[in-house]
């Protein structure tokens, strides 16, 4: 096995290494220097385009049509987009892996699955009628220049908001970059703008010019720590500056004769100069590298190195991490490096493994940790096998020690080692893994297709598979041929038993592909209503998604069908779908009387429910103030049950009707009569009106009323007695006990309401006498709550109660006593 230090090369103090990922990448006859070639991060996808400002082979008129080429870093083509939106000026990366188009005229795509499928959206401000020249992306947006120097930019792809930046000068920019939100102070993007002599910082609020020397600069260049900027001259000189243009880290004179090609930074420690087929690695202190190719190089940036392209091969450039260097270092003596010597000792059974082993164990843990993350760090699976075994040796011989660390790290070193073969093209180091998480990875699993590694990889790590299969389904639905039957068989066959299985979303992409009796049969596989009910709105299946709400017993969802309905069909449509649905109709009326009473009434007449449509009337007329419109209210739900008379019930409602009807127009000729148009008796009830006619001295006239509308005499009785209790007229009614023998409600209310007045003299001495149909201890107690103590005993003398004479002694006072005395005596018998 190659030493791996056979790949390391030193840049000053510091070694580097170039990993060669996979060979053979594309295909000899692609021009890659006629192409615009974009890379996600994180190992991700690489985009291709034909950079439209070059000449270009002709290849027929297939191979002429644009399109951008989708491939993994093996160079396996992945998807073909056909493009044909206009000339492109933007292709960029999204740290979930979301392809970015910016066309000239300000239109983005944003391609979110790697097969085809996007959302769009419009730049604005300017960005059509002046035109994008260009376009800077970093993990959830970009900056576009517009050829009048103004900059729009978008900070996340999800909801858009385009917003422009600070207005530059308007002279030629030589180059330009971004710092992302994440590394500036004010939490927002800042563009680097070369122009002239110096550079500007524009920010949101303000463009600053930093006053440099020396332009201009042909390349500007952001670190990915957002640290440090790099500056490429005219006159081939690389400044590396801090990214607060305070300090000048190092200068480094490239004598070239030409302006490279690219320029990015490799990590956060040093930068590449690329030109058509050679790249230079400008390390610390000036420290210089060079590599040469047989082909055209593109450098695609990542967050711990650089991918360098041609069509041969794909290679990994980055920093040796420092534990890989302390333990493979020629010469190294540290613990590490000796636990690795001491396996290797212990392969060919000598002795010397144990002295190595007593040398170093006191660092012993030190080294096992070591040798855990250098092997993470190890591309090849000999080394990674070597260093784990040294870590198991090492962790054996201690007592105490956790094996988490181990055991996590095998299990993303075997995660790696399946993503990196060729047939899937996903290089991932493991600083990259660590930053894009299990999750992500299994999405973009998903969005290759790759169903089988995705299940797989989710079963080893714990994850849910829901999302894989429910995509599976999705693309099945979309893509087969067979017939819609099968497809639905087979679809819910294969995810039979699968927990969190959303049937809804497959439905969905079946509906979008114009498969509504698919997505049909699909949702009666949903078990959740609130997923299958708003697909089956958006498809128009409006009565089956009514009667699945109702099944579901959710008022809410049934309420969240019925205003969708109402809002969609017409009226008649929508009372004919509530018919034979009586939760529906019940929801639809109780909602209609407190917000929509024109709802109800047709609700009500629709299903010819007159008597429902009559007392809807009734309520309204009882609501009005002014008398005819009472009226006339009153007559219309009158009219709407007349033709059914015959009916007692209704024969009721259509004399109430009638009858609210006459006291309305009674009470207007009182107002006019009595009080001048005055509103007196507006809006009184019948009672209420007797008895105001009665306190105002219109006795008469309120026996007249009483008898046109047929007042019983124990009503009128009742108001009567009231009203003259009310207005203190004693003398009427003492007039009315001595001018009558009998009462038609009694006697005894009579005294009730004039004693409840504070007259007891009336009500002692005149009705306690006429309530003869009461008892002696009855008609006593009245006599008590008048005062009239010696009555109440007379009373009881008279029906010889000594009992109840000796329990009224109890409760008299003063002379009363000696008079209940004397009645209690002559009821004693003589001796």
């Amino acid at each position: 096995m190659p030493n791996p230090t056979a790949d390391w090369e030193r840049v000053g103090d510091r070694f580097y290494r170039k990993i060669k990922l996979y060979d053979a990448v594309f295909d000899q006859d692609l021009e890659l220097e006629n192409y615009v070639i974009a890379g996600a991060p994180c190992a991700g996808a690489i985009a291709l385009y034909r950079d439209e400002d070059k000449l270009h082979t002709y290849r027929g008129s297939q191979a002429s049509k644009s399109g951008i080429d989708i491939y993994s870093c093996a160079g396996k083509l992945i998807r073909r987009i056909n493009w044909d939106k206009g000339s492109i000026r933007g292709l960029g990366w999204s740290e979930d892996e979301k392809l970015l188009v910016v066309t000239e005229d300000g239109i983005v795509r944003c391609y979110y699955d790697l097969q085809g499928d996007f959302t769009q959206f419009s730049l604005g401000n300017g960005a059509e009628q002046h035109g994008v020249k260009a376009c800077r992306f970093w993990s959830t947006g970009f900056v576009a220049i517009l050829s009048n120097n103004r900059l729009i930019a978008v900070s996340h792809y999800n909801e858009p908001r385009p917003k422009l930046l600070a207005i530059p000068p308007e002279a030629t920019v030589h180059s330009w970059t971004v710092i992302p939100p994440a590394y500036t102070l004010s939490r927002s993007v800042e563009v680097l703008l070369a122009i002239g002599q110096t550079i500007y910082v524009v920010d949101s609020s303000e463009a600053e010019d930093r006053v440099l020397p020396n332009g201009p600069f042909k390349y500007v260049s952001v670190s990915p720590n957002g640290l440090y900027v790099t500056l490429y001259t005219e006159d081939g000189k690389v400044w590396v500056i801090t990214s607060d243009f305070q300090n000048k880290i190092g200068e480094y004179e490239s004598k070239a004769k030409t302006i490279p090609k690219d320029v990015q930074w490799c990590g956060n420690d040093s930068v590449l100069l690329a030109w058509e087929d050679e790249v230079h690695m400008i390390g610390p202190d000036g420290a210089l590298l060079k590599y040469y190719y047989d082909g055209w190089v593109h450098l695609l940036a990542d967050i711990d190195g650089v991918r360098i392209m041609t069509n041969d091969v794909c290679e990994f450039l980055q920093r040796v991490p420092s534990t890989t260097e302390d333990i493979f270092k020629l010469g190294s003596t540290s613990p590490a490096s000796v636990l690795l010597d001491a396996v290797d000792q212990l392969d060919k059974k000598s002795p010397k493994a144990d002295e190595n082993i007593q040398l170093i164990r006191p660092n012993l843990p030190d080294a096992v940790a070591a040798c855990v993350y250098s092997a993470g760090q190890e591309y090849s699976t000999h080394w990674q096998k070597q260093l784990l075994k040294a870590a198991s040796f090492g962790k054996s011989v201690l007592d105490l020690y956790s094996s988490d660390d181990f055991v996590d790290m095998c299990e993303k070193l075997r995660v790696l080692n399946a993503v990196r073969d060729y047939r899937l093209g996903l290089p991932l180091s493991f600083e990259q893994y660590e930053r894009l998480t299990a999750e992500k990875l299994i999405q973009r699993l998903i969005n290759r297709r790759e169903y089988l590694l995705a299940i797989r990889l989710s079963d080893y790590l714990r994850l849910p598979t829901n999302k894989i299969y429910v995509h599976w389904a999705s693309q099945k639905v979309r893509n087969s041929t067979a017939d819609e039957g099968a497809i639905c068989e087979t679809v819910v066959k294969k995810l039979a038993n699968k927990r969190g299985i959303s049937f809804e979303y497959i439905a969905r992409a079946a509906y979008d592909e114009g498969r509504s009796h698919l997505a049909t049969q699909l949702l009666n596989h949903e078990s959740r209503a609130g997923k299958q009910v708003p697909l089956l709105l958006s498809m128009s299946e409006d009565e089956l998604a009514l009667d699945k709400a109702i099944a579901s017993g959710d008022t809410d969802l049934v309420f969240f069908v019925l205003l969708h309905l109402k809002k969609t069909l017409p009226l008649a449509s929508f009372f004919r779908l509530l018919t034979n649905r009586p939760l529906a109709t019940a929801l639809v009326e109780s909602s209609a009387r407190d917000q929509d009473l024109s709802l109800l009434k047709d609700l009500y007449y629709q299903d010819d429910r007159r008597l429902d449509g009559a007392n809807l009337l009734f309520s309204e007329a009882l609501a009005q103030t002014a008398p005819q419109t009472k009226v006339d209210k009153l007559k219309l739900a009158a009219k709407l049950i007349a033709d059914n008379t015959k009916d007692p019930t209704t024969s009721l409602y259509h004399k109430s009707f009638s009858e609210a009807q006459a006291l309305i127009r009674l009470q207007t000729t009182l107002d006019n009569d009595l009080h001048g148009g005055e509103k007196v008796y507006t809006g009184l009830s019948l009672n209420a009106t007797l008895h105001r006619l009665i306190l105002t001295t219109h006795a008469k006239r309120a026996t007249k009323v009483a008898s046109e509308f047929r007042v019983p005499d124990k009503t009128l009785a009742w108001i009567r007695l009231r009203a003259l209790v009310a207005k203190r007229d004693w003398a009427e009614l003492e007039e009315i006990a001595i001018k009558n023998k009998r009462s038609s409600i009694g006697w005894e209310p009579y005294f009730n309401e004039i004693l409840g007045a504070g007259n007891t003299k009336l009500a002692g001495g005149v009705f306690v006498a006429k309530c003869t149909g009461l008892t002696a201890r009855e008609r006593s107690d009245m006599w008590i709550k008048c005062g009239m103590i010696t009555k109440a005993g007379e009373e009881l003398l008279k029906a010889r109660d000594a009992e109840a004479l000796e329990d009224l002694r109890s409760r008299a006072s003063g002379g009363g006593v000696g008079e209940i005395d004397k009645m209690i005596a002559q009821l004693r018998p003589k001796r």
